[in-house]
């Protein structure tokens, strides 16, 4: 089940993130964004979902709308979830999310040393828009068009 984050379920969002992106630091040589992310306001704006299993949060998604339009800011699940197809719903939720508020795409980056990543957004659907060096981090903008 996905649903907004309560306001109460700050510390719980905050711990998957963590959770999730904890093993890129010595990667990429400090905390990931995501990490240093203030959950309180991001719930507060209704930008946080929660994908819920057997009644525990193993999943976080945060959506943004942004001037340069529908913006998937974050997806962390547990790594001990990881591989259970819980990132793919959590995507094409928010591709659902996109849709329903009338995008034709979405985008997102990612740290350009996460090269996981990088294939995973491009075997589903996403293109590399352009690379940049902003906030102290190498980025990796990608975009999906919408159907």
């Amino acid at each position: 089940m996905i649903r907004p984050a309560g306001r109460l379920e700050a510390p719980v969002v905050h711990a998957v993130v963590h959770a999730a992106y904890r093993h890129y630091i010595p990667r990429i040589g400090k905390p990931p964004g995501p990490m240093l992310d203030d959950y309180p306001q991001r719930i507060a704006d209704g930008q946080v979902w929660v994908l819920e299993d057997a009644a525990n949060i193993v999943g976080v998604l945060v959506l943004e709308e942004a001037p340069s339009g529908f913006l998937l800011d974050n997806i962390a699940v547990l790594p001990e979830c990881q591989g259970k197809g819980f990132g793919r719903t959590l995507i094409e939720f928010a591709e659902a999310q996109a849709r329903r508020r009338g995008f034709q795409e979405i985008h997102l980056y990612t740290h350009a040393l996460m090269t996981e990543n990088i294939a995973l957004y491009l075997r589903i659907g996403f293109v590399e828009a352009r690379r940049v060096s902003e906030k102290g981090y190498d980025r990796v903008y990608m975009t999906k068009q919408l159907r």
